[in-house]
């Protein structure tokens, strides 16, 4: 299965092989030029591989970037939060980063000199996750979501990183992002945090209107914002490193 964007990204379903051998499924967008691009492997949000975050790895593919959006919840999705607590509870955390994103990361990197990681909610959270326990990543984008702060070792992240965070975020309280930053600080990490007069998924287009989930709101001049500073960061540290 596949889509093409704008004449000029082209997305696919792939298989990928896990460290342990087992199989995953995972949304790959390319560019139009894929011959030494770097790359950057997305993981979702809650609610599963949706159109929503194949337009992220779209996006990226667009800016000259190959995307990986590994299918963490085996093909699974929904539009209902209940749902979506459900499917976030089933899913073994360590195993989704030692495995399945840590063989997305090996999959890029047999074409990609270069590979980063992005996410955001839950994708947040392992990306933070990713870059403490799987070599090689060359940088780092989070987007409002972390996990319990003792989960992340520091000392072993040595990739650069930024975060965008929204100071009205419902779900990700902003004082604890001031404790993660000054985690990240104390061991020497090279992170930047932006923060964003915004709630919780300023940048998910489809947060909006009776569809959205109480304490989520997309903001558009936010989002923008965000992304030219993730796409100037990127080119940066996956370009030429």
């Amino acid at each position: 299965m596949s889509r093409q964007t704008a004449g000029r990204a082209t997305g696919r379903t792939i298989t990928f092989k896990r460290p342990d051998g087992g199989d995953v499924q995972g949304y790959l967008a390319s560019p139009a030029v894929a011959e030494g691009a770097p790359a950057i492997v997305v993981i979702q949000e809650w609610w599963g591989v949706n159109d929503q975050i194949k337009g992220v790895a779209d996006r990226l593919a667009e800016c000259g970037y190959r995307a990986l959006v590994p299918d963490l919840y085996r093909g699974a999705s929904t539009v209902e939060e209940e749902e979506a607590h459900h499917l976030m509870d089933g899913l073994d955390f360590g195993d989704a980063v030692a495995q399945d994103i840590s063989g997305a990361v090996q999959y890029l990197k047999a074409e990609s000199k270069n590979v980063g990681v992005t996410g955001y909610c839950m994708g947040g959270a392992l990306t933070l996750l990713a870059l403490s326990n799987i070599p090689g990543l060359a940088a780092g984008v989070v987007w409002y979501g972390f996990p319990p702060l003792d989960y992340i070792d520091a000392s072993k992240i040595s990739a650069p990183l930024i975060g965008h965070w929204g100071t009205q975020d419902a779900f990700f309280n902003i004082d604890t992002v001031g404790e993660l930053e000054t985690k990240l600080h104390t061991a020497g990490v090279d992170v930047t945090f932006h923060r964003y007069l915004a709630h919780h998924a300023f940048a998910n287009e489809t947060a909006i209107g009776d569809g959205r989930i109480a304490g989520t709101q997309y903001d558009a001049a936010w989002s923008q914002l965000a992304w030219d500073r993730t796409l100037t960061f990127f080119g940066k540290t996956l370009w030429n490193a």
